[in-house]
């Protein structure tokens, strides 16, 4: 074989370090990209948040900071001399200076703790309450019961048993094993599950949801008109009941319409998640990205100030760069004024891109805007990445996890974009907007005489939105909406 050498030209492209992290700030969520610039600000020096009312670097201002750095340098050294001198003469301030009030007049003295010195700092998360558990409550109920130990022993493997909804996810042979006794019998179990029940809230540790609304049931005041009735209902006629066979149960128990709308009206009242009247949980709230609002009759779109901080270089360390050094020192400098300087712009390529998208996103959604989820508008990544000159992929990074606020409440980016529906006039209609035809409809339907999803389908071709029966019972499930049969109400 013989070796000779070609040329060859090509093109490629390679993705720098400083091309993925600009990436990676691209897809962040806003918790995301706080907790980001905050381990930036901490690892690099040449960072620093501007105060208030300072004015931010631009990447276009930080490229002149190291040839400013070099210029005043021999300035800097020159005058280091006669400052000393100045210090010397100045008069050495006190480490105490008279004040008007005490810290004591103002605020409590904290007491530590016991086993804890006085010059020991303070623990300020100690006194943090934690969300109380369902466990936590019914543990202390249990403590507070009178239960031998043999007794105390199942109630602790019973509670455990307990899933966050408040049902008993164990059967007895499960809580058999659990206590290992085998001197311990099914009776044993059933009897502090019974007691177990008794603990609040009403209907805990039951089996089923048939169980857990006779026990909030049986728990209601004697006197209580149609008590009795609706544990007869709740005992005896329950599958009659999922199956909303209202007129069955009426005629087996002797009543009319409007005392079995009473019955019904008692058991809906009850809770069918008991343990979620004891859990705390703690409520996550949504910031948005952008912020859209009209403004003389057209629509403002802008970022929202208060999400990211406004960032510039340290110019004090800035100065300390000397262009001809090569010392660890001075090249550890450079690099991270380097680094400082591409975070600053990637972070300003971001919030240029999601600003971008949003608007666009806004100019071809305005219907939405102005008229309701009705006027939505068919729309996939493609459309905004055609009209930005942008990938789809980009799109699909700008829009994940970032939320806009707008007149008609707070939606995540990904929420614009939907599928679409031929019509009968050959356009588009969005699923979105269909959906909410759909809730619109089954808003107004008749209680007594619900719409079947085929009566939707046909109601919506009379609108000119062509949809299969399948389609209508598709987005009624994702509505959360439940079929024709089980909607049917009885009328007073």
């Amino acid at each position: 074989m013989k070796q000779s050498i070609h040329l060859r030209l090509g093109q490629h492209l390679t993705i720098t370090p400083q091309l993925q992290h600009a990436i990676k700030l691209l897809q962040l969520s806003t918790l995301e990209l706080q907790r980001e610039i905050q381990e930036v600000l901490e690892s690099n020096f040449m960072l620093e948040e501007a105060e208030e009312g300072e004015h931010a670097d631009t990447p276009e201002e930080q490229s002149g900071e190291v040839d400013r750095a070099d210029q005043e340098t021999s300035a800097t050294a020159a005058s280091s001399e006669s400052d000393r001198e100045i210090n010397t003469e100045r008069a050495e301030m006190p480490d105490d200076l008279p004040v008007d009030t005490e810290w004591s007049d103002v605020y409590d003295s904290y007491l530590p703790a016991s086993g804890q010195s006085a010059d020991d700092e303070p623990d300020i998360f100690a006194q943090r309450s934690r969300p109380q558990s369902l466990h936590d409550h019914l543990e202390w109920q249990l403590n507070l019961a009178r239960f031998n130990e043999r007794e105390h022993i199942i109630a602790a493997a019973v509670i455990d048993a307990i899933n966050p909804d408040g049902y008993l996810a164990a059967d007895t042979e499960e809580l058999l094993t659990a206590v290992d006794d085998p001197e311990l019998d099914a009776s044993e179990i059933e009897a502090v599950i019974h007691r177990i029940q008794s603990f609040d809230p009403p209907g805990i540790a039951a089996r089923n949801l048939q169980e857990c609304l006779l026990l909030q049931l049986r728990q209601l005041p004697e006197d209580l008109p149609f008590r009795d009735q609706a544990i007869l209902t709740c005992r005896d006629h329950f599958q009659a009941l999922s199956r909303h066979d209202l007129n069955g149960i009426a005629a087996t128990l002797g009543l009319d319409l409007d005392g079995m709308a009473q019955i019904v009206a008692l058991i809906r009242g009850l809770q069918p998640r008991p343990g979620a009247l004891i859990m705390e949980i703690q409520p996550e709230y949504v910031i948005p990205d952008v912020i859209v609002r009209k403004r003389d009759g057209a629509w403002l779109v802008e970022l929202n100030p208060d999400l990211t901080p406004k960032l510039r270089v340290n110019a004090d360390y800035a100065k300390l760069i000397r262009r001809a050094d090569q010392s660890a020192d001075n090249t550890r400098l450079k690099s991270h004024l380097q680094e400082a300087r591409w975070f600053i712009k990637s972070l300003a390529s971001r919030n240029e891109t999601v600003l971008r998208a949003a608007s666009k996103i806004v100019e071809l959604q305005r219907d939405f805007l102005e008229q309701g989820e009705e006027a939505m508008k068919p729309m996939v990544l493609r459309d905004v990445a055609e009209a930005l000159e942008l990938h789809e992929s980009t799109i699909s990074r700008v829009t994940t996890q970032k939320y806009m606020h707008t007149p008609r409440g707070t939606f995540e980016l990904k929420y614009f974009f939907s599928s679409h529906v031929s019509t009968a006039s050959g356009g588009e209609c969005s699923s979105t907007a269909i959906r909410a035809l759909i809730r619109k409809l089954v808003a107004a339907e008749a209680a007594n005489k619900p719409l079947s999803d085929n009566k939707i389908a046909k109601l919506l071709s009379e609108q000119g939105i062509n949809v299969a029966r399948r389609t209508v019972a598709k987005y009624r499930e994702g509505l959360s909406i439940p079929p024709s049969n089980e909607r049917k109400r009885l009328t007073c």
